[in-house]
């Protein structure tokens, strides 16, 4: 049966009918004038293109349109430059809006950033937040903003085996990026930059790699599970190895990498391809194999045990301060954390929180976009948490979560941040048009990627200055903040200052929905505090990460709280029940919802057309004939 020819059939194979015609002619055209050989290439490669698209099966959009399909995934490769540079907003976020990233851009190169015509954001949307002003303010010599972490020259740290050599740190620091993550040139601009500005430069978990060293900025060397830098060839810690780098003067910090805020609980690999001998030489590793992140550290298994490794790591260093960085996760586990603290006295001199919205590398969508607190939640349970068992003043806290401009900067500290990290923020200073293929190796700016041609274009002479400034002028711009509010300095910003829009008629103070907790509340007089406390805090154990079932005295301090909607109380004890499986953890198997899908061991069955309910399948459409059905099966299979 001959199918009849349509307009949209037509249009399916024009092009390539154009092709073939336009080939045809340009033959005619060369072998009898001698002329259009150029055309006769071009369009026999279209051919030859169109005919091979016909033939393959890969793709069905090529079979049904060869030659023009080609077009949909020219337009899909280039979708995301299309859309940043002639459609999106100025004040779209995805992640970083064009105004966020042009901030930084002009900061970094030391032009004008102020913003004519006023404010390009909806004042009046829900969400939006200001710093209220002060009539009397004040005058602040300096941008220098700086915090000392792990006690004072003049005021040792307490508690058992204390930092002895505390660091005096910027309020702004780089983030944690490998080098691996990151190119070399990249390593080496942010790290001149540091030396310039004066603050420092995480290393992030792959070790510390020479182009770390060649300028000599500041570094908090980091430690991940796979102890890169200070590992044994069985992938465990090293105490040797560690003590032979952290005594390096460069080294200021060092931060354990519990969990990061881009997959928390992940890990990760990096194949053996890209484990180059530069690579090896900063990780420990052998070139060319398969090197493994665990998700979790082989150096403890409980609370009490990370808090000896804290110390043990400690004392290797000669008495830097040592801490470690989360995404707070269970909210017991962090409770189990600060218990240990307790017990043992020991306290990390810093705890870097990361949000779940940060994350300079690749991470699998489900992690980036649902594991994992934001940092706004995260740093107000640590603040709040150490309060409320006295600790605070022994334990500096750093915050990372899309920080980018002096408000972001404002904001975590009125939260109780004492120092912020940014890592998407120096990137975007060293030249990132947020292209977001950092994964893939094709970094159009030479920042996320050990190609050494790419990366060639990241000149590091240039690029170290844009990153000083883009710090200095950032602080300068907090400065101004603070001034305008009648502050000093940032510590002096509280949940007081910060004012969130509701909705379109009602405004509250930060302070109102995220209050601060009175100095050891929770030891003192658990029963009045915040339902997250009374709940969580019994089910906390300094001996495991793992809930337990609370004591009679605890449950007493923790009363149930108001029904659920299910109907039950909410308690402590409730809650220890669901979460050691007391109950049976999986429902039974329903089976009868298809009866005709049960009790095959292989498999649902197969079902044929005639065997499907009418219910399913109604439609108001009246069969097709058995002529049009087998007709349909000849198109099929031709």
């Amino acid at each position: 049966m001959t199918q009849r020819v349509t307009f949209a059939n037509s249009v399916r194979f024009s092009t390539l009918a154009f092709c073939v015609l336009a080939m045809l002619l340009a033959l005619f055209a060369l072998v009898v004038f001698g002329r259009g050989l150029f055309f006769v290439l071009l369009f026999g490669a279209l051919t030859a293109l169109g005919v091979r698209d016909l033939l393959q099966t890969r793709h069905a959009i090529l079979r049904n349109y060869p030659i023009l399909g080609h077009l949909r995934f020219l337009f899909e490769f280039i979708r995301p430059e299309i859309r940043q540079y002639f459609i999106e907003g100025d004040v779209e976020a995805e992640p970083f809006s064009r105004a966020q990233r042009s901030v930084v851009y002009q900061r970094a190169k030391g032009v004008p950033d102020v913003q004519p015509f006023g404010t390009k954001l909806d004042v009046g949307a829900k969400g939006y937040e200001w710093i209220n002003h002060s009539l009397h303010t004040t005058l602040i010599p300096s941008h220098d903003f700086r915090i000392w972490i792990g006690g004072r020259p003049d005021a040792p740290a307490a508690g058992a085996s204390p930092c002895t050599q505390p660091y005096s740190a910027s309020v702004f620091n780089i983030s944690a990026m490998s080098f691996g993550a990151l190119s070399a040139n990249a390593i080496g601009a942010l790290n001149l930059g540091a030396k310039i500005g004066g603050f420092a430069h995480d290393t992030g978990e792959g070790g510390i790699s020479r182009y770390h060293r060649e300028h000599g900025g500041d570094l908090i060397w980091e430690i991940g599970s796979g102890y890169f830098g200070c590992r044994s060839a069985d992938g465990t810690f090293n105490a040797e190895r560690f003590a032979e780098q952290v005594r390096d003067p460069q080294v200021k910090m060092v931060e354990i990498k519990i969990s990061q805020g881009a997959k928390p609980g992940h890990g990760g690999m990096l194949p053996g391809a890209k484990v180059t001998v530069e690579i090896a030489a900063a990780r420990g590793i052998p070139v060319g194999k398969d090197c493994v992140s665990p998700s979790s550290h082989s150096a403890f298994s409980t609370p009490i045990e990370l808090m000896r490794f804290v110390a043990r790591l400690r004392e290797l260093s000669g008495g830097k301060p040592t801490g470690f960085k989360l995404c707070i996760g269970h909210i017991w586990e962090w409770f189990g954390i600060v218990k240990a603290m307790l017990e043992t006295d020991i306290t990390p001199d810093f705890i870097t929180v990361d949000g779940a919205e940060g994350g300079t590398g690749a991470a699998p969508v489900e992690f980036a976009d649902h594991m994992g607190s934001p940092v706004q939640e995260g740093l107000n349970l640590v603040h709040n948490t150490l309060i409320g068992v006295g600790l605070r003043e022994r334990v500096k806290i750093g915050a990372a979560g899309k920080v980018i401009n002096s408000f972001d900067l404002a904001r975590m500290f009125a939260l109780g941040a004492d120092w912020c990290n940014s890592g998407r923020g120096f990137m975007m200073a060293l030249g990132c048009i947020q292209a977001q293929v950092c994964h893939t190796g094709r970094c159009p700016t030479g920042i996320t990627t050990q190609d050494p041609l790419r990366q060639r274009a990241l000149v590091v002479g240039d690029k170290a200055p844009r990153v000083a400034q883009y710090h200095a002028n950032t602080l300068h711009a907090l400065k101004e903040l603070l001034q305008a509010a009648g502050l000093m300095h940032p510590d002096q910003l509280s949940t007081y200052h910060i004012v969130r829009r509701i909705d379109s008629t009602r405004i509250r103070l930060l302070s109102a929905a995220m209050p601060t907790m009175k100095p050891r509340a929770i030891l003192d007089d658990l029963a009045r505090q915040h339902n997250v406390y009374r709940l969580y805090w019994p089910l906390a154990d300094a001996q495991n990460f793992s809930p337990r079932m609370p004591s009679p005295d605890e449950l007493a301090a923790s009363p149930g709280i108001r029904p659920t909607v299910a109907g039950r109380p909410a308690s402590a004890a409730q809650i220890a029940e669901e979460l050691t499986h007391l109950r049976p953890p999986h429902p039974a198997a329903v089976s009868q919802l298809v009866p005709e899908q049960a009790g095959h061991p292989n498999g649902p069955a197969r079902t044929s057309a005639d065997q499907v309910p009418a219910a399913w399948t109604e439609s108001g459409a009246t069969a097709p004939p058995a002529a049009s059905k087998r007709a349909a099966a000849v198109g099929e299979r031709r």
